[in-house]
C-alpha cells in the first residue's frame, strides 16, 4: 500500500483520463440511433472523441499546450458534428479539467489567454448544438469559467504560500547571519578587553623587572643582563600587543582611558539602572574571593547585559541580581518580572555576548521564562584553576 500511494498520486489522473476516453469512445460506438446521438460516421466520431481528451496526458510536458488543445479540438469537432461534444459527458469533464489546468498556470498571460479560449470554445460548442437553448450560451461558458477560476485561485494561494516560505527562509538566513556577526563582534570585544588586561599586567611586570635590575649590585652583572633581556622581551611583547589592540579596535572604538569595571562597581551600575526606571535589588551569598581580573570583568558584563535586556526588552517592573560565591565557582542570576522576552540589544550583545563570555571559562548558562512570566538568566563561571 505504501508503494501504491505514490504511484496513484503520480499516475492516478492519467488513469482517469484513459478511463474517460475509453468510456467516451464506447458510448459513441454503441450509441445507436437517437435524437441526440452524433450524426457523422463512427470513423470520425470515435477518433475525434479520443483526440479531444488524450492531449491531457501531455500536461506535464506541455502545461499550456495540452489543456489548450482540448479547447481547440473540441470546438473544432463541433463544426463537423454539433451533436458530438454535448453527447459525450466525458468530453465535458475533460474540458472542465482543462479549464482548471489553464487557470492553474503560473504564467498569468497564458492563464488569461486560456480563459478567453475556454469561454469562446464553450460558446462555439453550445451554438453548434442543434438542441441548445438561448440561456445555455451564457451559463455553459460560465460553468467552465468557474472551473478556470478554481484553478486560478489555487495557483494564487500556492504562490502566496511559496512567497511566505521564501520570506521565512530569507528571515532565517538573515537571523543566522546576524547571529554570526553578533558572535564575531562580541568575541572581538572580549578579546580587546582581555588584551587590555594582559597588556596592563605585562606593563607592571616590565616596570618591576626594570626596578629590580637597577637595584642589583655590580657583581651580579650576569643576573642584570638576564633581567635586561627579560625586560626587553616584555617591552617588545607589549609593543606588539598594543599594535594588535590598535588593529582590533574599530574606527569608532576609542582606547579605554579608565580601568575595566568589575563586581566592585556593581553599586554604580545598579544605580544607573534604577535611575532609568527599573528597581533592582542585589543579593550576595558567600564571602567574595579575590577573583582573576578577566573573570571579574566578565561577571560584571554578564550582569550588565542581563539588566540591559530586562530594562529594554522585557518591560519589567523590578529585577533581582544574585551573586553566589560557591568556592569553586561563581554563580550569577538576573531575574525580572517582565514579559519573558529578552535576548539582545540589537548590537550583537545580550544573550549572545553572555554565552560567549561563559564559554571562554568553560562555564554554563541557562536563560528562559519563569512560571510563564518573567525572565531568569543564570550563569556559572568556574574558579578552579583561574585564581590569582
Amino acid at each position: 500500500m505504501r508503494s501504491l500511494w505514490p504511484l496513484l498520486r503520480r499516475r492516478g489522473f492519467d488513469a482517469l483520463i484513459i478511463l474517460a476516453t475509453v468510456l467516451g469512445t464506447a458510448q459513441v460506438a454503441f450509441a445507436g440511433e437517437s435524437a441526440d446521438s452524433p450524426r457523422t460516421t463512427l470513423w470520425f466520431c470515435v477518433p475525434a472523441t479520443a483526440l479531444v481528451m488524450l492531449p491531457l496526458l501531455a500536461r506535464r510536458r506541455f502545461p499550456f499546450g495540452a489543456p489548450l488543445a482540448v479547447w481547440l479540438l473540441g470546438p473544432a469537432s463541433s463544426f463537423v458534428d454539433g451533436h458530438l461534444v454535448p453527447f459525450v459527458p466525458s468530453i465535458s469533464v475533460a474540458g472542465l479539467a482543462a479549464a482548471f489546468l489553464l487557470g492553474n498556470l503560473r504564467n498569468s498571460l497564458e492563464a488569461w489567454l486560456g480563459l478567453a479560449v475556454v469561454v469562446t470554445g464553450a460558446a462555439i460548442v453550445v451554438y453548434h448544438d442543434p438542441s441548445h437553448a438561448a440561456p445555455e450560451l451564457f451559463f455553459v461558458p460560465l460553468l467552465f469559467s468557474i472551473g478556470w477560476l478554481a484553478g486560478y485561485a489555487l495557483q494564487e494561494r500556492a504562490e502566496e504560500a511559496e512567497a511566505a516560505e521564501e520570506r521565512a527562509s530569507l528571515a532565517e538566513r538573515e537571523r543566522e547571519a546576524a547571529a554570526r556577526i553578533a558572535v564575531a563582534e562580541e568575541r572581538a570585544r572580549i578579546a580587546r578587553e582581555l588584551h587590555d588586561i594582559v597588556a596592563h599586567a605585562v606593563s607592571v611586570m616590565v616596570l618591576q623587572i626594570g626596578a629590580v635590575r637597577h637595584k642589583l649590585p655590580d657583581e651580579l652583572g650576569e643576573d642584570r643582563e638576564a633581567l635586561q633581556g627579560v625586560e626587553q622581551a616584555g617591552r617588545t611583547a607589549l609593543a606588539e600587543m598594543r599594535r594588535l589592540l590598535s588593529a582590533m579596535r574599530g574606527e569608532d572604538d576609542s582606547p579605554e582611558l579608565v580601568p575595566q569595571p568589575g563586581l566592585e562597581h556593581l553599586d554604580s551600575l545598579l544605580g544607573e539602572v534604577r535611575r532609568a526606571g527599573l528597581p533592582v535589588e542585589l543579593h550576595v551569598d558567600g564571602e567574595p574571593p579575590s577573583l582573576p581580573r578577566a573573570v571579574d570583568l566578565s561577571a560584571y558584563r554578564i550582569v550588565q547585559e542581563g539588566l540591559t535586556n530586562a530594562l529594554k526588552h522585557a518591560h519589567a517592573s523590578k529585577a533581582d541580581v544574585s551573586i553566589r560565591y560557591r568556592g569553586d565557582e561563581l554563580e550569577l542570576e538576573i531575574r525580572d518580572d517582565g514579559a519573558g522576552t529578552a535576548g539582545s540589544d540589537g548590537l550583537g550583545h545580550g544573550l549572545v555576548g553572555i554565552r560567549e563570555r561563559v564559554k571562554i571559562y568553560g562555564g554554563e548558562m541557562t536563560a528562559g521564562t519563569a512560571n510563564g512570566r518573567g525572565f531568569v538568566l543564570n550563569a556559572r563561571l568556574p574558579l578552579v584553576g583561574t585564581r590569582r
